[in-house]
């Protein structure tokens, strides 16, 4: 739904106040990577989990 640039400049920017992680076991070649280039360090909380024959959903909430 946008990427991992926007997600970082969101999350710069204060806007992101969750996390859903949609883990799914296909590779695709190449991509940019979620935190690769955070400016400062965050901290996640977890706050649900569910685990599916096709893939994992993690829910987090960022600790500010």
């Amino acid at each position: 739904m946008g990427g991992a640039d926007v997600f970082r400049q969101a999350l710069a920017g204060g806007l992101v106040d969750e996390i859903e992680l949609h883990i799914v076991p296909v590779l695709f070649g190449a991509g940019t990577r979620l935190f690769d280039t955070m400016p400062n360090q965050i901290t996640l909380e977890p706050t649900s989990m569910l685990d599916t024959p096709l893939a994992r959903h993690i829910a987090y909430r960022i600790v500010k």
